[in-house]
């Protein structure tokens, strides 16, 4: 397979290593500031650019009839444009807050916890994230939809990072040394705790995990996510 890197940082260049570990081609690196690249040269691309940048990478595979894999957060506001955007063109697209395999079993974990407590008034929930120092966002895109999930089954009205007011679900955000990502939820009672915790050692799980799900959407049309990559 021929993948089109866009973005080189570190997550780039631990997916380059695990792509070519798994017998890929690496066609296309693209960093940062704006390149002139053929992207048809690509059978599908990896994208974990900028917040900046990755409306308009996505955008452009779309446009080459590329399927693209993004894990760049941080533009979600124009996600609703990109999923029109690829229906209309038909492309195929898969974006993850983390393509980690083990966040993503996590991810289920904590939406059926969750719906467990959901009748148990007694108990109240917070988070924690804490990552590396030159993370760009803050709650991580991860955090964010462990949140939404809670949120769907709670009483709280919105996710906070400043305030611990009763109808906010608080985020604490910690940013420290070259931690990979640690997230932790939390449900306290006046008697005791419930704590579910997923510690990522390194970044070669998110690495993988990007790799297998552009293995999976290659000649793919429509827009997924990784439970359709895992069969969740």
């Amino acid at each position: 397979m021929k993948i089109a890197l866009l973005g080189y940082g570190r997550m780039g260049q631990a997916i380059e290593k695990i792509a070519l570990e798994r017998g890929h081609d690496i066609v296309i690196r693209k960093d940062i500031e704006p390149l002139e690249v053929d992207l048809s040269l690509a059978d599908v691309a990896i994208d974990f650019s900028h917040p900046d940048a990755a409306f308009d990478n996505i955008k452009s595979c779309i446009d080459e009839g590329v399927p693209v894999v993004s894990g760049t957060t941080g533009w979600l506001d124009k996600y609703d444009e990109i999923k029109d955007y690829c229906i209309k063109k038909e492309g195929g697209f898969i974006y993850a807050s983390n393509y980690s395999i083990g966040v993503n079993l996590f991810f289920n974990l904590n939406a059926y916890l969750a719906k467990m407590m959901r009748p148990i008034s007694e108990y109240n929930v917070e988070m924690e994230e804490i990552h590396h120092v030159h993370k760009l966002d803050a709650p991580s895109g991860t955090a964010i939809s462990l949140a939404n999930d809670i949120l769907s089954e709670s009483d709280k009205q919105k996710w906070s990072i400043e305030t611990k007011e009763k109808e906010d679900l608080f985020i604490s955000v910690k940013r420290e040394g070259e931690v990979p990502g640690t997230h932790a939820v939390t449900y306290s009672s006046g008697i005791d705790s419930i704590e579910i915790k997923h510690t990522a050692f390194n970044r070669t799980g998110f690495a993988l995990g990007a790799v297998v799900a552009a293995e999976w959407l290659e000649e793919k049309k429509g827009i997924y996510s990784m439970k359709d990559v895992l069969g969740l």
